[in-house]
C-alpha cells in the first residue's frame, strides 16, 4: 500500500504548515481569506513562487521549517522605476502552539536577508540600480500562524523588544507582524469559506478527542463540497493532515486507515463517525481496571472548570497520566488549558505527576 494512504506501524510522519503553504492553491486561499490586504484578495496560485530554500545558506538549518513566498502583484508599473517590486511574504510556518516572545527578531533576520538578496538580484540585472533615487525595496509581510488556544500575548511591534524605546525611538527599526490565530475563527466561519485551506484549519482546531464532537456537528454535505473538486496533489496533503491528527488522538492504524479512505472517497462528512463519544485514549487500556481509572479521571476533568486554577492543573496532570500521555504532552495540555507559561507548567507537572 502506498505510504501516503497508510499510517505504517512504528513510523511517525508529521505534516507541517510549510508543506501545506508550499502548495500554491492552499497558499493562495490562505492569503485571500486571512490577510486583510486588498492587493491579495485576488491572488492566484500562479502568482506565488516559493523561494524558501534560497535563504537557508544565510539563515541556517533552524529556519528550514519556515516559508518565504515571492508574490506577483497585478498593479501598474511606476513611471519613475522600470523595475516593479514584487511582494514578499514570510511565514514562520511550523505550527506554533504557544507564544514565542522572540519571534519578531526571527522575522527581522528574514527581512534583512530578503532585502539584501533582492538588491543583489536587481543589481545583476542592471548594475548600480539599487543606488538610484527611484529604487525601492519590496514590501515584506511577516505572518505567524498560531494554533494555540491561549491569546497571543507577544508584542507585535519589533521596537517593543528593544530597551528604552521611548528614549531612542528615532534610532530603532520597527515593523508589525500579522498573527493568524486559528481559534479566532469559528467552525461555522471556516465552513462558510468552503475551500481546502479552511478544511485543513478545521482539522487543526481538533487538538484532542474532545474537540471531535464539534466537528461532527457540521453539515455533512458542506464538508463534502469542500473537496468535491480538489486536485489529487492537494488531497494528498489533506490525507497527511488526517494521519497527523489521528496520531495526535492515538487512533489505531485501522481507524486511521478508515479516515484516510473517507478522504480519498471525498466523504468528509462521515469522518470520525465511529469515534463519536468514544474516549480513544481510554480504549487503548489493556485491563478493565485501567479503563475504569481513566473513566474516573475523565469525570473529574469534566468538572475542572468549577475548580481553582491549581485544582484544574492537578486534574489535568492526573488525567494525562491515566491516559499514558508523556510528561511533555501533559505540559502542553497544562499550557493550553490553563494559559500558563512553560516553566510553570513543567513545575506543576513535576509536582503532581507522582501523586
Amino acid at each position: 500500500m502506498q505510504e501516503n494512504t497508510r499510517l505504517q506501524a512504528g513510523k511517525k510522519r508529521d505534516i507541517s504548515s510549510k508543506k501545506v503553504l508550499g502548495n500554491p492553491l492552499l497558499c493562495a486561499q490562505f492569503l485571500r481569506d486571512n490577510l486583510n490586504t486588498p492587493l491579495l484578495k485576488n491572488v492566484q496560485p500562479e502568482d506565488i513562487e516559493d523561494i524558501s530554500e534560497r535563504y537557508i545558506p544565510y539563515l541556517g538549518t533552524e529556519f528550514e521549517s519556515d516559508t518565504v513566498k515571492r508574490i506577483r502583484l497585478h498593479t501598474e508599473k511606476r513611471e519613475d522605476c522600470s523595475i516593479q517590486e514584487p511582494l514578499f511574504l514570510i511565514s514562520l510556518a511550523e505550527h506554533k502552539s504557544r507564544v514565542d516572545y522572540d519571534v519578531s527578531m526571527q522575522l527581522l533576520k528574514y527581512m534583512v536577508c530578503i532585502w539584501l538578496d533582492y538588491s543583489k538580484e536587481m543589481n545583476m540585472q542592471r548594475a548600480g540600480i539599487s543606488g538610484r533615487k527611484s529604487f525601492r525595496y519590496p514590501t515584506i509581510i511577516p505572518v505567524i500562524y498560531y494554533e494555540g488556544k491561549a491569546p497571543w500575548t507577544a508584542d507585535r511591534h519589533f521596537g517593543d523588544r528593544i530597551a528604552r524605546k521611548d528614549l531612542f525611538s528615532d534610532w530603532i527599526p520597527d515593523f508589525t507582524y500579522e498573527v493568524v490565530r486559528l481559534h479566532d475563527y469559528s467552525n461555522e466561519e471556516l465552513l462558510t469559506r468552503g475551500n481546502e485551506m479552511s478544511l485543513i484549519m478545521l482539522f487543526n482546531k481538533i487538538q484532542n478527542i474532545y474537540d471531535i464532537p464539534a466537528f461532527l456537528e457540521l453539515p455533512q454535505e458542506k464538508l463534502d463540497d469542500m473537496i468535491k473538486e480538489t486536485p489529487e496533489t492537494v488531497l494528498d496533503i489533506i490525507v497527511s493532515v488526517i494521519e497527523s491528527l489521528c496520531r495526535k488522538i492515538n487512533a489505531t492504524e485501522a481507524e486511521t486507515q478508515e479516515c484516510v479512505n473517507k478522504v480519498r472517497e471525498r466523504r468528509m462528512g462521515y469522518l470520525f463517525e465511529n469515534m463519536e463519544k468514544m474516549d480513544i485514549q481510554a480504549e487503548r487500556r489493556n485491563t478493565a481496571e485501567a479503563r475504569t481509572e481513566a473513566q474516573k479521571a475523565q469525570e473529574e476533568l469534566n468538572t475542572f472548570k468549577k475548580n481553582s486554577l491549581e485544582e484544574k492543573i492537578r486534574l489535568i496532570v492526573k488525567f494525562c497520566k491515566k491516559l499514558t500521555y508523556s510528561k511533555e504532552e501533559a505540559i502542553q495540555e497544562v499550557i493550553t488549558e490553563c494559559n500558563t507559561d512553560i516553566e510553570t507548567a513543567r513545575q506543576k507537572v513535576a509536582t503532581y505527576w507522582g501523586i
